[in-house]
């Protein structure tokens, strides 16, 4: 087990929660597992080692119990819409950091509003959606935009060879349905828009050794709030290779498969920022979208705790950090690079 601060982790025994426990023991944190399951809990405990502490999200002083003496908390447990509020809820009360995986458009969307000026007045951080949909396309755009003030769009491809989503991903999915009365989602001039329609089928020239794709346009992810939530950009896209986005579809809630329970995926986010004619790009690869989020998430936890936060408040990912310098900070899980 870790010597360091103690970060509790909501959701720990389900598939992100439990790269995310381990993640944080390598970087030499003490990771202390909630979540609403007792005995799935129990179970994740005896297999770390680690102290388990059960919580409900409509009990409150069962999550104050949960995070007293912890330094952070990391949720993991989606749907979002249902634990975000009230595990930021519990942070604030602790005076400690609340970050989340969340992958929900409105549900990050409800996270930045709602807690916006009472993190800020408490100095504490809420960042939502740091995690591979959301947080990494969003320094991504940070990165590509540099010394611009403003853009005309952001474009974020995702080039993924495949998508067995969790369990936990079809569940959110179906609550973000749910709430949109079947309506897509897009941002554009300067707002979420919601549709009837299909979204569009195109080709997207990812790099090399991908190379050109047929992608779904406004396939819409976490990015079309994060991103415009920092950064002056009226017009948000993201884009989904047609492989997965059929995968996803027709998803039947089993867990990812592959060499040690690990998807055998691999992607490439491709972002491109345009501004008056001019172009920038930023492009990182890696393996496993799950996986992947561990480090991105731990990252992120340690920077504030130490000090290498920009800012206190509601904030997402590019706001917060030195998106260059966080990005850096993957490798190996991560390869980026810019391409002005």
């Amino acid at each position: 087990m870790g010597t360091g601060p103690m970060v509790a982790v909501y959701g720990a025994y389900g598939h992100t929660g439990r790269f995310v426990v381990e993640r944080l023991r390598e970087r030499g944190f003490t990771p202390v597992l909630s979540g609403r399951d007792a005995d799935r809990l129990k179970a994740a405990a005896a297999a770390t080692g680690a102290e388990a502490r059960p919580a409900a999200v409509d009990d409150p002083a069962a999550l104050d119990r949960a995070l007293a003496g912890t330094a952070a908390v990391v949720n993991c447990a989606g749907p979002f819409a249902t634990t975000a509020g009230p595990v930021a809820e519990a942070a604030l009360r602790a005076g400690i950091p609340y970050v989340d995986v969340a992958a929900e458009i409105e549900a990050n969307a409800d996270t930045l509003a709602r807690f916006a000026d009472r993190a800020r007045a408490a100095g504490t951080v809420v960042l939502p959606a740091m995690a591979f949909f959301g947080g990494l396309g969003d320094l991504l755009a940070t990165a590509a935009m540099g010394d611009w003030t403003a853009a005309d769009e952001v474009h974020v491809a995702y080039g993924l060879s495949g998508w067995h989503p969790t369990a936990g991903t079809v569940a959110a999915g179906a609550v973000s349905r749910e709430r949109r009365g079947g309506r897509r989602v897009r941002f554009a001039n300067g707002r979420l828009e919601y549709r009837h329609d299909d979204p569009p089928t195109l080709e997207w020239p990812f790099p090399e050794p991908m190379g050109p794709r047929t992608v779904i346009g406004e396939f819409t992810m976490a990015d079309v709030v994060t991103v415009p939530h920092h950064l002056a950009v009226p017009e948000v896209r993201t884009y989904m290779t047609a492989e997965a986005a059929r995968e996803l579809s027709g998803a039947d809630a089993s867990a990812p498969a592959g060499a040690d329970g690990r998807p055998a995926e691999t992607f490439l986010v491709d972002v491109v920022v345009r501004s008056g004619g001019r172009e920038r790009r930023a492009v990182a690869r890696g393996r496993d979208i799950y996986a992947v989020t561990a480090p991105l998430v731990v990252e992120a936890v340690d920077r504030v705790l130490t000090g290498r936060a920009r800012t206190s408040g509601a904030v997402s990912a590019g706001a917060l950090f030195d998106a260059p310098d966080f990005l850096r900070a993957l490798s190996p899980h991560i390869a980026w690079e810019a391409r002005p």
